[in-house]
């Protein structure tokens, strides 16, 4: 029947086919390779797609190994296939029915989530290295490139802050407001709405450094937790983020998870650093 005896698996798929055409050079693999040739067809949307694949196997020696889960074109290649008298070999459905049986769930049935998902991975890793290499202060660079700037005194949750806004996507740089220290000038001109200030209470301040200097072993007296050196920081970072005209948010009693919702919510508002 065949001219040509070349063994041919069309790796068919409505994603990019990366997963059926490692199972088949596995399989392959157990026959010694197996003289195999994979002609792999990615990102098949409709019947006419599959009606071409379905005639070259038909005239060849030739299997056909699909990822396919739209409903409509899976049902169309099986029936197509049997009337051909075309082997087709659905990779992933024993998987499926497994999971549905098992665990009581229906799939999505949606093509290309695998790929979302690894790009929802590769962008939180990109955005945790961004905080890690913003973070302090330590390059002012990052602040134009940055979708959020937290700004604030020593202590006032900027670090977990960015890591955890950094493990939701968002690129997030932060900066020290320190009295001796003149705030970078690219602070003022970002778009304000991007920069978000954090403030605490003196109080509270004082409470989180004391507790800070003890676990450093340092006296709790150090100039770092005095009353009057909070004071004067605060009220410095305050002039500062009142002349940025960015947002401030109080963090004194909020946990990490509250504030970051806080500022999620403002920049939802106005379109700022939205990751889909």
């Amino acid at each position: 029947m065949y001219k040509n005896k070349t063994k041919i698996v069309y790796v068919v798929s409505d994603s990019v086919g990366e997963t059926a055409e490692l199972m088949v050079k596995a399989v392959a693999a157990q026959f010694n390779g197996g003289d195999v040739e994979i002609q792999h067809i990615s990102y098949v949307e409709d019947k006419k797609d599959l009606q071409n694949i379905i005639t070259a196997a038909k005239y060849s020696n030739s299997i056909i190994a699909y990822t396919i889960v739209i409903p409509s074109l899976k049902e169309y290649l099986d029936v197509k296939a049997r009337e051909q008298g075309i082997i087709a070999i659905d990779l992933m459905d024993p998987l499926i029915k497994a999971f549905m049986q098992k665990f009581n769930q229906e799939p999505k049935w949606e093509p290309r989530l695998m790929r979302k998902l690894d790009e929802n991975y590769f962008r939180r890793v990109e955005a945790i290295e961004f905080a890690v290499k913003y973070d302090d202060g330590q390059d002012k660079r990052g602040i134009t490139s940055a979708d959020i700037v937290l700004i604030g005194v020593s202590r006032t949750s900027k670090t977990p802050l960015s890591m955890y806004l950094a493990h939701k996507r968002y690129k997030v740089a932060n900066v020290p407001l320190v009295p001796e220290v003149a705030p970078p000038e690219e602070l003022f001109h970002i778009p304000r709405d991007k920069c978000v200030g954090l403030v605490i209470t003196p109080e509270k301040l004082n409470e989180i450094r004391k507790e800070r200097l003890k676990n450093l072993g340092l006296m709790a007296q150090a100039n770092y937790a005095n009353l009057d050196r909070i004071l004067k920081e605060l009220d410095y970072a305050e002039k500062i983020m009142r002349r940025i005209g960015c947002p401030i948010i109080n963090v004194s009693n909020k946990a990490i998870e509250e504030t970051a919702d806080l500022i999620l919510a403002m920049l939802k508002k106005i379109g700022v650093g939205k990751v889909e």
